[in-house]
């Protein structure tokens, strides 16, 4: 599963030798990687390893104690690179506000910083919308939709910036064994329809091997292997087999 080398709305993204602690824990030691751009890139490993923690520090949610992260080149730490480039996040619970409809959950950012008029923020919201599945729905109510539909909702909101990264934290995660497949798919479609770079954060092995250019594994904040989906099945790593066989247990 190649990605286009057409993706000129899309970025590359470098992690370098990322290092993050909690008090007295170590959540991240040394983690570094490249994503290319219009790669879905999958950091898969069991609960706990700091995948979500690393996730946060790309969007810039969180600041390293040591290493960097460059977009383009440019490190995020650098004044203003963060508004150079247009990055969406879709956060585990979908985080929808159950005060607003789905349509003011999708426009929300858009409204809030007044980038367009009223009538044009309700008209990119319902292409959005179309998008993912869920034509028609701009005036139900967070509290009336299933889980899956929360999570494409969520989906559509991040594509309202025409975003040239999405960062994806456990897109599957509550959701029944068919509800998952429909959410990976999105993803693919999604890579081909905005060309954006994916990274997507997971330890659901089967989105992981289904939607994956290359995937990372990542256990208790050190990353294990990188490689298309083939080579991490084919890994001798003794951690990597353990996890694939679902036996891994990260140490407490």
């Amino acid at each position: 599963m190649a990605a286009s080398d057409n993706h000129s709305q899309s970025v590359r993204v470098e992690v370098r030798g990322l290092r993050k602690s909690f008090g007295h824990q170590e959540v991240l030691h040394g983690v570094s990687f490249t994503v290319e751009r219009g790669e879905i890139f999958v950091l898969m490993g069991p609960s706990g390893s700091g995948k979500s923690v690393l996730l946060k520090h790309i969007i810039g949610l969180e600041e390293p104690d040591a290493g960097d992260i460059l977009i383009e080149g440019r490190s995020i730490r650098d004044e203003g690179v963060m508004d150079l480039f247009r990055m969406a996040m879709v956060f585990q619970s979908g985080a929808l506000l159950n005060s607003l409809t789905v349509g003011e959950n999708v426009g929300l950012y858009v409204a809030e910083h007044r980038l367009k008029p009223p009538a044009e923020i309700r008209r990119v919201v319902a292409e959005k919308l179309e998008v993912v599945g869920l034509k028609g729905t701009e005036n139900k109510i967070p509290a009336e939709l299933s889980g899956g539909m929360k999570k494409r909702v969520a989906i559509a909101r991040a594509l309202v910036i025409e975003p040239q990264l999405i960062l994806y934290d456990e897109p599957t995660s509550e959701l029944d064994p068919l509800i998952a497949i429909t959410i990976g798919q999105e993803i693919l479609n999604l890579r081909d329809r905005i060309r954006a770079t994916s990274i997507v954060v997971t330890h659901d092995r089967d989105l992981a091997f289904g939607i994956a250019d290359r995937i990372a594994l990542i256990a208790e904040g050190e990353i294990l292997l990188v490689g298309a989906p083939d080579e991490v099945r084919r890994s001798a790593h003794p951690l990597v087999q353990r996890f694939l066989n679902a036996d891994f247990k990260p140490k407490q």
